[in-house]
C-alpha cells in the first residue's frame, strides 16, 4: 500500500509539473518571456504561486527543467560496459530524443527549444543545463570514468557529443520540428566522429 501511495503521489506530482510547464511555455510563446510572470503562470495552470515555486524554483526552470538527464543516464547504464564511449553516449542521446519527441511531448519540447534560442536569459542558463547533463553522463559511465585519465576521456567525449546534440537541437527548432530529431542527432554525431560513431544498427 505504501508503494502504491508513493507511486500515485509521484504521478500526481509529475502531472502537476507538466501542467504548469505546458501553460508556462504557452504563455511565454504568446505574450513573450519577459512579459509573463510566475503569477500569470499559476493563474493559467489553476494552482497557487507557491505550487509553481515548489515545482520550479526559478522562471527559467519553467522552460529548461526536464527529465533529459535521467533518460540519458538510464540508457548509458543499460548499454554494454566497456563499449566505445562515443557510441554509448551518442546512442543514449538518440534514444532519449526518441522518447522526448513522442506524440505527447514533441510540441512542448519544440516550443521550449524555440524559447531557449530566442531568449537571452534562457540561452545563458542553458549552459548550466549542459554542464549538469555532462555530469549525469559521466556519473552513468561509472567504472568507465573511475581514474583521472579515463575520467578526462569521458569528459571530452561527453562534451563533444553534447556539442553535436546542441547543433541538432538548434537545427530542429529552426526547422520548426519538420525533420526527425533522433536522425539529426545521429547526423551531427557522424559529422564529428564519422559514420560508424553510433554503430551500424543506427
Amino acid at each position: 500500500m505504501i508503494d502504491q501511495n508513493s507511486t500515485l503521489r509521484a504521478r500526481r506530482r509529475a502531472q502537476t509539473r507538466r501542467t504548469i510547464q505546458t501553460h508556462a511555455v504557452r504563455l511565454f510563446s504568446e505574450r513573450g518571456y519577459d512579459a509573463t510572470t510566475m503569477n500569470d503562470v499559476a493563474e493559467a495552470a489553476g494552482v497557487s504561486p507557491m505550487t509553481v515555486y515548489r515545482h520550479f524554483a526559478t522562471k527559467e526552470d519553467l522552460v529548461l527543467v526536464d527529465q533529459h538527464g535521467e533518460l540519458v543516464a538510464e540508457r548509458i547504464v543499460a548499454s554494454p560496459a566497456g563499449g566505445p564511449l562515443v557510441r554509448r553516449i551518442g546512442g543514449a542521446l538518440i534514444d532519449a530524443a526518441t522518447v522526448l519527441t513522442g506524440d505527447a511531448n514533441r510540441r512542448l519540447l519544440l516550443a521550449r527549444l524555440q524559447l531557449m534560442i530566442s531568449t537571452p536569459a534562457l540561452r545563458a542558463r542553458h549552459l548550466d543545463n549542459q554542464y549538469a547533463l555532462q555530469q549525469a553522463i559521466i556519473g552513468a559511465l561509472g567504472d568507465d570514468a573511475a581514474d583521472p585519465d579515463t575520467a578526462f576521456q569521458a569528459q571530452a567525449a561527453a562534451s563533444a557529443c553534447l556539442a553535436a546534440l546542441h547543433t541538432a537541437l538548434v537545427r530542429w527548432a529552426e526547422d520548426d520540428g519538420r525533420t526527425d530529431l533522433p536522425h539529426l542527432i545521429g547526423k551531427a554525431l557522424a559529422a564529428v566522429f564519422g559514420d560508424d560513431a553510433i554503430g551500424p544498427a543506427r
